[in-house]
């Protein structure tokens, strides 16, 4: 008895540490492979700051909880946050040590000298342009308006519904209700607007109304085509019509392409868009960027991961926010996951209604909205060792910098052999430096056919003109060979003969 008792609690201490690292790993860091299958990794980002506006002072005195916060947006070393349900607009001020304060808080504009105050506040750009630095959007949404101000505050532009603008694409009885904003090198305005589901608002640097942007396609399947086709009309306006759907969120890069977002599982969930509207990102990883690949049903929630908003970083790879289960994808400029982290929850790290996402450099800013008006929060991410390291090298891999980016993903693989795109990552490297023998091999590794198939290519064109010479002399052979066989073969005959 005593002998099967001490056993047992062996069993349980050798067990236990590998069940605590695999609950522990399932609420932060991890990566798909090739297959598929979530794979624990070291975590990328970890918070260095968690922010609630109780917590936060100005002029001496607290400003208050959040209320219902739906954007943010980084420029320079200045976070504006669209503080919507207090009408407000808070301006963080952040430092390299990850300290921070409010430098101040704005309630209203000022229109010919007069304050005009806010109300609901959905989004807030500030331009990085040569063309209009410094300058600020709002998408002041209850007031139905984006107001476009300078430094100062004062309106340059104020911005309404398009048909006062003499273009009624809109339908004039309908609210313009504005959201979310970026603006182009141009000047150019993007509006993402409430109710409307043909693409992006576009208006030019004056104001002036120019159409729609963008919109999501939306693919009919054979089947509904045919019963569309043989339906009876009353039956057709019971259907469910396939209309594109509205943008979530958008963003746009330090090249001028803008990234949107979408939540409905008939279209690419993120999209890179270029100047024409057209869909530009690349999607060459295992499978597309849509979050998460393997989803079961938890706290009520099921289903693929609907994305609330996006942010860039200058070497192309980019992060998600999904609003779904509170977690954030990044991927590679490739479309290839790089890791995800996070979870439904109150707590640092965790989010209950994700509601925008920006970044300083490669620090990351998510902005929680809380669930009604409570609990909303603003979480800062900075990245780790490992994190940097993979960032690292895919910097040095668009700079033309191969052969040092293979160096940097040899020391990603030391921090955690399982990551999949560090293989990837040598193979891509020794592909530019021409070595496609070794590129081969790591390819096949990770089973990434496609660029196999291109370093064979490669391989196999160096390799037949390394060994031309083989062929032609096998193919001299053939030519010459039989006939002198035949003349010898021939001469010995007339000699034997005679």
């Amino acid at each position: 008895m005593y002998k099967q008792i001490i056993c047992f609690v062996l069993a349980a201490i050798i067990v236990m540490p590998t069940v605590a690292f695999a609950s522990e790993a399932s609420k932060y860091t991890y990566a798909y492979n090739e297959w598929g299958i979530p794979i624990p990794s070291p975590d990328a980002y970890r918070v260095s700051a968690y922010i609630i506006g109780q917590h936060l002072q100005f002029n001496g005195e607290s400003i208050g909880a959040f209320r219902t916060p739906q954007d943010i947006h980084v420029y320079e070393n200045l976070l504006y946050l669209a503080d919507s349900g207090n009408n407000r607009i808070i301006i963080l001020q952040f430092l390299e040590d990850t300290s921070f304060e409010v430098v101040d808080i704005k309630t209203y504009a000022f229109i010919d000298g007069e304050p005009s105050g806010f109300n609901n506040p959905h989004g807030i750009f500030v331009s990085p342009w040569q063309y209009n630095k410094g300058q600020i959007y709002i998408a002041d949404t209850d007031n139905q308006r984006v107001l476009h101000l300078d430094e100062n505050w004062n309106v340059i532009n104020e911005i309404l519904h398009p048909g006062i603008h003499g273009i009624s694409l809109l339908d004039e009885n309908s609210d313009f209700l504005p959201t979310k904003l970026a603006v182009d090198f141009s000047g150019r305005l993007f509006v993402q607007t409430r109710h409307v589901n043909r693409g992006l608002m576009e208006f030019d640097r004056y104001g002036v109304f120019a159409g729609y942007m963008g919109a999501p396609p939306v693919e009919v399947s054979i089947v509904d085509q045919f019963w569309r086709l043989i339906a009876t009309p009353e039956q057709r306006e019971r259907m469910l019509l396939n209309v594109p759907v509205e943008y979530t969120n958008l963003s746009i890069d330090h090249e001028g392409f803008i990234y949107v977002t979408t939540a409905s599982e008939n279209v690419e969930p993120v999209a890179r868009l270029n100047a024409m509207g057209e869909d530009v990102l690349i999607r060459n990883g295992w499978s597309h960027p849509v979050g998460d690949l393997d989803w079961g049903m938890g706290a009520d929630r099921t289903g693929p991961s609907e994305l609330a908003a996006v942010t860039a970083f200058e070497n192309n790879s980019f992060v998600v926010f999904d609003r779904k289960r509170g977690r954030l994808f990044a991927y590679d400029q490739q479309g290839q996951m790089l890791y995800a982290w996070g979870n439904p929850g109150n707590r640092e790290g965790f989010f209950t209604t994700p509601a925008a996402l920006d970044s300083m450099g490669y620090t990351l800013f998510a902005l929680d909205a809380g669930i009604g008006g409570n609990a909303a929060s603003l979480t800062r991410f900075d990245l780790t060792e490992y994190g940097a390291l993979i960032n690292e090298a895919l910097d040095m891999y668009q700079r033309g910098l191969y052969e040092e980016s293979y160096d940097v993903w040899n020391d990603v693989l030391r921090i955690n052999g399982n990551f999949g795109l560090a293989y990837i990552g040598i193979a891509r490297a020794m592909l530019r430096e021409g070595h496609y023998r070794e590129a081969m091999h790591y390819f096949r590794l990770q089973n990434d056919y496609r660029n196999y198939g291109r370093a064979f290519t490669f391989y196999r064109r160096i390799w037949l003109e390394q060994h031309f010479w083989i062929f032609a002399l096998g193919l001299g052979v053939l030519i010459v060979v039989p006939p002198v066989v035949k003349k010898v073969k021939k001469v010995r005959k007339e000699i034997a003969e005679s």
